[in-house]
């Protein structure tokens, strides 16, 4: 049985960075294609990004684009979301989530395995 992890969150300063990884047990990554999403506060699942399974694709929400990169490391099956010029709007819960359909998707929807989640949050 698969799962994912999620680690890396804390809290930080405007405009400091941070990295998530999502770590993958229980059989190999590279199959998978992996979502990152967030949730904020009082807010709905919001897609951040997505990187197939070659790593040859990713896709950006437009809030994020410029300041996130999306990365991964199959035969260590992690992930990582690289977060730079962090702003206050990006305090959430991080979530990255996989599916095996090969389906490269920004809703939530596509994807049937999900991490716990980590924290990030921003101070201004």
């Amino acid at each position: 049985q698969v799962q994912l992890r999620e680690s890396g969150g804390g809290l930080v300063q405007a405009g400091e960075s941070l990295r998530l990884s999502c770590t993958a047990s229980g059989r190999a990554f590279g199959t998978y294609v992996i979502g990152w999403f967030r949730r904020a506060p009082g807010k709905g699942r919001e897609f951040v990004a997505l990187i197939t399974w070659s790593g040859d694709t990713t896709d950006y929400a437009s809030g994020v684009k410029g300041r996130f990169t999306v990365s991964r490391d199959n035969p260590k099956n992690t992930a990582w979301l690289q977060m730079n010029s962090l702003r206050p709007d990006d305090t959430a819960v991080y979530y990255c989530a996989a599916n095996d359909n090969g389906i490269v998707s920004t809703s939530g929807d596509a994807y049937w395995l999900w991490g716990q989640g980590t924290q990030v949050t921003v101070s201004s």
